[in-house]
């Protein structure tokens, strides 16, 4: 039976996959994992449902697997561990949709080559994502496959929400705030109902913190605002990207301490943020754990940032009625739900220390005029429920 759906996300050095089967009109999650250090030193882990591990391989230090290898072992596992189950479509996270992809789409060579056009957009993440596109089309012509974007959910905002204040010679080529976590974002959304209508229906801000790290005003659980820009480096300080930054900060980076391009590049993606300020580690975990001042440092801007667009973003609304805690940090961290929460006892928030320590779902108090949520999302779900969907599967 052709009840499966595997979903891939592809990063520079890692694959996450998960597979799931359609049972009584819904999909279940039978394997999930990931084969990381694909160009170093490659490792491959795969559990059930439930957690329990049901996989693991380790290559020798040095060897490179690359996306074409890694795709290879990941379909060859599968095959032996799949049941009764066959693949009927594979969907892809795609970081970048631009302008003209404001909906999840089946893929065709002519996607492809608009996708890859917008490389330039996200060079760090749009090639990765797209690798794999073409190995499992390769690999497997007959599978249908559908790309998904972080961008789309966003796509909806209103046109001051996305617009920079510069010429058109320059916004006319796509320069504009897109916003990302789009997936994550549609999985809140969809699930939102089933907990609170009123929220679903009113004003509210979701927080994706993780290691990337991002926040977005919904009305009627259509996106208003985000944090994110043009880029994923933008709005919140992140594990290691800087967040945003004066325009003029770039500027004198070049001037001052004649940094090219590719520096400045690494600098605001993998040397700033948490880690860049800390210079102990790019985890929350350890940075709480930490008796280094600097460590306090990287999470006081952190939750000072967040109280920061939570203002700012409620006003985009004309108000608040919820906030969702979500991701890594926004699902595991009692503690910056705490002080977060504490922060906006401006907006309406009455926290409540109990239902936080035990990670929720409600952290706010019954009377608190605007309630506060703790919700795990999956944006491998939402993957997959639009690739049945696009696929007919």
């Amino acid at each position: 039976m052709k009840d499966a759906i595997l979903v891939l996300n592809a990063g520079s050095s890692s694959i996450k996959f998960s597979m799931f089967a359609e049972r009584a009109g819904n999909l279940d999650l039978l394997i999930k994992g990931q084969i990381e250090g694909i160009y170093t030193t490659p490792k491959f882990s795969a559990s059930d449902h439930d957690g329990n591990p049901v996989g693991s391989r380790e290559w020798d230090p040095g060897t490179r697997l690359e996306h074409g290898g890694a795709i290879d072992y990941l379909i060859e596992f599968l095959r032996t561990h799949r049941g009764t189950h066959e693949l009927r479509a594979v969907g892809h996270r795609v970081v970048h949709g631009g302008t003209a992809f404001s909906k999840p789409t089946l893929i065709t060579a002519d996607v492809i080559r608009s996708l890859t056009a917008l490389v330039p957009l996200a060079p760090l993440h749009q090639p990765h994502n797209l690798a794999p596109i073409g190995i499992v089309a390769e690999r497997m012509p007959q599978l249908a496959q559908v790309a998904c974007f972080d961008t789309a959910f966003h796509h909806g905002q209103p046109e001051v929400a996305q617009a920079f204040a510069l010429p058109p010679s320059i916004t006319d080529r796509g320069v504009k705030r897109y916003g990302f976590h789009g997936l994550s974002y549609e999985y809140i959304a969809s699930a939102l109902p089933g907990v609170d209508k009123n929220a679903a229906a009113g004003r509210t801000v979701v927080a994706h913190l993780g290691n990337g790290a991002s926040m977005c005003a919904m009305k009627g659980s259509r996106s208003m605002a985000s944090t994110m820009g043009f880029t994923a480096v933008d709005g919140l300080p992140m594990g290691t990207r800087s967040g945003a930054l004066d325009p003029g900060v770039m500027l004198y980076l070049m001037d001052e301490m004649k940094m090219d391009v590719r520096a400045i590049e690494k600098l605001i993606y993998q040397q700033s943020g948490l880690l860049g300020v800390s210079g102990v580690s790019s985890d929350m975990r350890a940075l709480l754990a930490s008796a280094e001042p600097r460590a306090k440092l990287a999470i006081d801007i952190f939750v000072y940032r967040i109280g920061r667009e939570l203002g700012s973003l409620s006003a985009a609304t004309g108000g608040l009625d919820a906030l969702v805690f979500t991701a890594g940090i926004g699902e595991k961290a009692a503690v910056i739900r705490e002080r977060v929460c504490r922060d906006a006892a401006w907006l309406g928030v009455e926290f409540d220390a109990a239902g936080n320590a035990t990670d929720g779902p409600l952290i706010s108090t019954t009377g608190s005029r605007v309630k506060v949520w703790v919700m795990p999302t999956n944006e491998e779900l939402m993957i997959a429920r639009h690739t049945r969907r696009l696929a007919g599967a």
